[in-house]
């Protein structure tokens, strides 16, 4: 691999393979038709994952951009079914509270189509839930070091993620029970770390139902300038 100083700086040169615009097209149109077979599911099969299966998903996560390459995430990955029904208990005792009196009637009205309530059971059925952590700043040898743009680019960690298990053939809920903050207390998270996001990963149980709804069209979305 050739290398090279830049501004005082190593680099490596970089090249992928050349597409026709055709090759593109092709490849782009494919890679949408599969990313739109994903769906958001809630009812998981209970049958065991190859590690290698979720240490490869979160070392897609991990190739993601991040502002000046701080890589400003932790991806904790659980199978402990104790810790599974640890968070499941935390988690549904602040569902509960959002359900009943936090949440205004017209959230309510706007998740009722896809069956949601404040109990959780797929936290302890999923074979692994993953929670991201965001480090608001990194430690290093005892010092504080600065991160920059950490929600944006745990944000984009957890879109490839997702992007991952979907590939792997695994479905997923994204899970953000509001405060978060039983999860550092279960999982015994340094300070510097907040949680951001909460994974169930698993096969889709044997017979599962998703809501009927449908995803914005290209026109709906898109602005050409």
């Amino acid at each position: 691999m050739e290398k090279k100083l830049i501004n005082g700086h190593l680099h490596v040169s970089y090249r992928r393979p050349k597409y026709s615009d055709q090759e593109s097209q092709t490849a782009a149109k494919k890679y949408f038709e599969f990313m739109n077979q994903r769906r958001t599911v809630r009812e998981f099969d209970s049958r065991n994952i190859s590690l290698n299966v979720m240490e490869n998903i979160i070392r897609t996560a991990g190739t993601a951009p991040s502002g000046a390459h701080k890589q400003p995430w932790t991806f904790c990955l659980i199978s402990d079914p104790e810790m599974k029904k640890q968070i499941r208990i935390a988690a549904e005792e602040e569902e509960k509270i959002s359900y009943t009196s936090r949440m205004p009637e017209s959230w309510k009205d706007d998740l009722a189509p896809l069956g949601t309530d404040w109990e959780k059971p797929f936290l302890e059925i999923a074979p692994y839930l993953i929670v991201v952590f965001k480090q608001s700043y990194g430690m290093q040898d005892g010092e504080k070091i600065q991160h920059y743009y950490v929600n944006e680019s745990v944000g984009i960690a957890c879109g490839f993620l997702i992007a991952a298990i979907h590939q792997a053939g695994l479905v997923t809920v994204t899970h953000t029970p509001s405060p978060m903050n039983f999860l550092s207390d279960i999982l015994q998270r340094p300070k510097h770390e907040k949680p951001f996001l909460l994974l169930p990963v698993g096969y889709p149980a044997k017979e599962t139902y998703v809501p009927d709804i449908e995803r914005k069209q290209l026109e709906e979305i898109l602005i050409r300038y």
